[in-house]
């Protein structure tokens, strides 16, 4: 039975101060989540119940080591402090989730929703980029499912807790991973999780932030009378089949079953579908072929969120910048925006008030998604003429209609029609306007 500290006791940390009890958060399968008190500012400690954890003394020093490595980006609720033992346990501290910030479950349960595209694409943005730094710096999840994120439905912010399981490349902490998240090699007992694992992982929790249902469990997982563990195995190990598989229709989304797939589905560009379609494909499934990178989702889901528009009824939409587009709340048609083509971004950039111009479109080489350095607005006095302002440190090179080069200083404004082209200062992005609007 598990036992349970009471408000006021101490626990000590090795650093030399102690974590004062302030109250029980919550509590899973390894352990007990308490609010606490260290030198004045509270924090959440994670407490394991004996016998809960594989290899006690690897597992204690692999935080003990992640704690000086310190978090891959501030996305991560990163272990901050660690506890001496006590009482035959011991535990580790870290930052507390701010009240903003909801379960990735809430969402699934529709307990709470996005409250935009750009919302929900940030996420997806969020949570790619995270794992991509935590690869970058040679560690690997083990446990990725839809427990480890805690998500601002307003804006997309993403926080990734547990991470007492992430362990250096090779390492094994003893944990196979959450049914329906884990690998299909891994369901088969064939490896222990690794980073090729993760990309396995990553691809279903991404489906599940997207479309709101699970990618392997279609029409097959709905006649199965009983989820045995003998169809659990088949299912999600020995012939696992995308819902959307487009050579396999034995698992497609029910009606009246599988609503969200069914409706979300559709709604994506053809180029996000493609990528799940890829990254759950029968071959990248089996090992047969490459699995889709970290690296690889976040330029697809930064393309995605550069056509997002909002419609005139006020919904958000995705634009096709190649043709017209329909809203995806009124039904009502788009026409083409005008669009940037930028010699670091091929597919081309909808501009439409709103819109926003990142580092990674200009500058040669660089994938920052998060810095701002331009964005489109109306003419406050003419909310016809739209112009792309500059919110950079530097000054743009605007070559105009006429021919003509005018600097654009921040906080200046460009008026779209007049643009012909924009030399930027480190002369490797030269960004031209299609005219075919």
């Amino acid at each position: 039975m598990a036992e349970y500290y009471p408000a006021g006791y101490q626990i000590p940390l090795v650093n030399g101060s102690d974590a004062v009890i302030v109250k029980k958060l919550g509590e899973g399968g390894q352990g007990v989540v308490y609010r606490v008190s260290v030198g004045g500012r509270e924090y959440a400690l994670k407490w394991y119940h004996k016998g809960a954890v594989h290899n006690p003394k690897k597992f204690y020093q692999n935080l003990e080591s992640n704690i000086s490595k310190g978090a891959p980006t501030k996305a991560f609720l990163w272990p901050l402090y660690l506890t001496k033992p006590v009482d035959g346990s011991f535990g580790y501290v870290m930052d507390l989730r701010p009240q903003n910030f909801r379960e990735f479950s809430d969402f699934l349960l529709a307990k709470v929703h996005f409250q935009s595209l750009s919302a929900a694409v940030n996420a997806a943005l969020n949570i790619t980029n995270g794992f991509r730094e935590l690869h970058r710096n040679g560690f690997s999840y083990q446990d990725l499912n839809d427990g480890n994120f805690f998500i601002d439905p307003a804006t997309g912010e993403v926080l990734i807790c547990d991470n007492d399981n992430v362990a250096p490349y090779g390492e094994s902490l003893g944990i196979a991973g959450k049914a329906r998240y884990m690998a299909p090699e891994v369901v088969r007992n064939m490896t222990a999780p690794n980073v090729m694992t993760d990309r396995f992982s990553l691809a279903v929790v991404l489906f599940r932030l997207l479309f709101l249902d699970h990618p392997l469990e279609g029409k097959r997982v709905v006649e199965a009378p009983c989820l045995t563990e003998e169809l659990e195995l088949k299912f999600y190990g020995k012939d696992p089949v995308f819902m959307f598989d487009p050579g396999d229709d034995r698992n497609r989304p029910v009606r009246g079953v599988h609503a969200n797939a069914i409706c979300f589905w559709p709604m994506y560009p053809k180029f996000i579908q493609n990528k799940f379609i890829e990254a759950l494909s029968k071959d990248a499934m089996t090992g047969n072929a490459p699995r889709m990178t970290d690296n690889d989702w976040q330029i697809a889901f930064t393309r995605l969120r550069d056509t997002i528009i909002t419609c005139p009824c006020g919904s958000e939409t995705f634009i096709n910048v190649a043709g017209d587009a329909n809203c995806c709340g009124c039904g009502q048609k788009i026409p083409k925006p005008p669009v940037l083509n930028c010699h670091n971004h091929k597919y081309g950039l909808a501009l439409f008030p709103g819109m926003k111009l990142y580092r990674c479109h200009i500058d040669k080489g660089s994938d920052n998604f998060t810095e701002v350095i331009g964005e489109v607005s109306r003419n406050p006095k003419n909310p016809g003429v739209w112009g792309l302002r500059n919110v950079s440190d530097v000054v743009w090179n605007v070559e105009t209609q006429d021919g003509g080069i005018r600097p654009v200083e921040k906080g200046q404004v460009a008026p779209i029609a007049a643009i012909r082209a924009i030399h930027f200062p480190n002369g490797d992005a030269v960004v031209e306007l299609s005219r075919e609007c």
